[in-house]
């Protein structure tokens, strides 16, 4: 089993920047097919953010992020970042880290992944 533990939220002010960062142990993310970073704010559904392939970097991410959020990733320390900036308040969620063995499954679907860690709370103030 793998274990995924993020770190790196907090408060921020709007258009400010953060990193988040996702630690997998156990069973090692090397053998990951694929990992992402999903978020769910308060009273809202878990929705997709970015995805990374582990073999290859091909990267994905949801409209409302792209051009100011970067998935990247570290297979030597088996840890995947997420780089967030120019920050909106309705950025403010849980983060999620989430990962599977699998890579061919749908990425921007919770269901396609197996392990996920306990969340980091980000918090954008305007």
């Amino acid at each position: 089993q793998a274990q995924l533990v993020e770190s790196g939220g907090g408060l921020v002010q709007a258009g400010g920047s953060l990193r988040l960062s996702c630690a997998a142990s156990g069973r090692t993310s090397s053998n990951f097919g694929i990992m992402g970073w999903f978020r769910q704010a308060p009273g809202k559904e878990r929705e997709f953010v970015a995805a990374i392939k582990w073999s290859g970097s091909v990267s994905y991410y949801s409209d409302s992020v792209k051009g100011r959020f970067t998935i990247s990733k570290d297979n030597a320390k088996s840890a995947l970042y997420l780089q967030m900036n120019s920050l909106k308040p309705d950025d403010t969620a849980d983060y999620f880290c989430a990962a599977n063995y699998y890579a061919g499954l749908e990425y921007g679907n919770p269901r396609s992944y197996n392990y996920w860690g306990q969340g980091t709370q980000v918090t954008v103030s305007s």
